[in-house]
This record gives C-alpha cells, structure tokens and sequence, in this order.
C-alpha cells in the first residue's frame, strides 16, 4: 500500500483555493488506491516550532554529548524527516504570500532539510514524487506587471528538486482574488478557468501517482 504525505499551509481556511486543490489532489488518490494511506499535516492548524540552534547543529554533535534542549529539537526533525521519507508521494499547498512561501511551510522546510540525509548527492528521499499547489491572488506570468515577481516557485524548485532531488512538480492556481477584489472584477472569468484547469490537473496527477505507486 503507498503513502500519501498531505501538507496544507494557506491562512484561508476554508477559502482558501490551494486547500481545495490539494484536497481534490487526495481525493482522486483516494479514490485510485483506497486501500492506501494518508498522512496529513495543517501547518498552519498545529504550526511546528521554528528550527533553532539546539536542532541546526545537533545533528553534528555525538549522541552521548548532546544537551537535553538538542535531543528534543533533534526528535521533532527526526519524526518529520522520517514520515517524509517514508511517504511515497507528497502534495503540498503553497500560496503565495507577500512574494514569497508561507511561514508555516518554511518553518517545515528548515525541519526537514538536512544536509547529509534528505539533501546532497545521496538523498534519502531522491526521486519522489512531489506536487506543490500554489494559489496566487494575481497574475505573475510573463508580459503582466508582476512578471518575475514570484519568489516562492524558484525558491520550492531549488530546494525540492535540487537540493533534496525530488521529482516535483507545479500546479498554479492564479487571479484568485478576482471576485474579491472589485478592481479585478473583469478577470473573474480568466480566474475561473485558472482554478478550473488547477482542479483538473490535480485530479489527473492524483489518480496518476495512486495507479503508477499501487501497481
């Protein structure tokens, strides 16, 4: 049986678009492979504890020599590193806040990367599949006044595709502020289409990685 790992981190709740992405992401996994399992973690429901001192360099410090503050960053890093590894696919949600990636995940992301393990030549997590929704309130894409804008998509490819070696992917959500915001009113029907098209990918991609990871 394989593991989906479920990651949210948007603020919204349930407004939020990349939740409803992520969630339709699961769901098609579901319904392909309903004898697998689901792991899921709201980041922002029960944040994680920021990486500090203590856990940075307690990885290099013997085991016999560390302090009691060094053994118990080091136990949260350990379960969230080896439930990552363990996963055989991740979906994260990750809107895009003030140009960058949302402090919940961050905070997440510093927890997992280690160098040595996940991240390296020899990464223990090197291959697996990982799709990352991200939800922007407008539009980013070449030709538009914010082209170049988005941080947080370069940034989630480095540090997932190049530093840990996973095998990610994007699906974008965009104009999400469309029927919110009375200045973008004329862009409600292009937001739709964005969000409809982000809910038919994920729901491919769901169903995809349940047929290839139960067969």
């Amino acid at each position: 049986m394989a593991t989906l790992l479920h990651l949210d981190s948007s603020l919204n709740g349930d407004n939020s678009v990349s939740r409803e992405v992520t969630r339709t992401f699961r769901e098609s996994w579901e319904a392909q492979h309903p004898e697998g399992t689901v792991i899921y973690r709201d980041l922002t429901v029960d944040p994680l504890p920021h990486l500090d001192a203590a856990g940075h360099y307690a990885p290099t410090v013997p085991a016999e020599q560390r302090t009691a503050e060094q053994r118990a960053a080091l136990a949260v890093r350990e379960e969230l590193i080896a439930e990552f590894e363990s996963a055989d696919a991740v979906v994260i949600g990750a809107p895009l806040y003030n140009w960058g990636v949302p402090t919940p995940l961050l905070t997440y992301l510093h927890q997992i990367v280690l160098i040595g393990r996940t991240a390296g030549e020899t990464s223990s997590v090197s291959g697996k599949p990982v799709t990352v929704v991200t939800s922007h309130g407008g539009s980013y894409a070449p030709g538009t006044p914010r082209a170049g804008q988005d941080f947080s998509t370069p940034y989630l490819r480095q540090l997932l595709g190049t530093a840990l070696q996973t095998d990610v992917r994007f699906i974008l959500a965009e104009l999400t502020l469309a029927r919110v915001v009375p200045a973008m009113a004329e862009l409600v029907d292009q937001a739709d289409a964005s969000r409809a098209q982000a809910h038919e990918a994920a729901r491919d991609l769901g169903k995809e990685l349940a047929t290839q990871l139960a067969a």
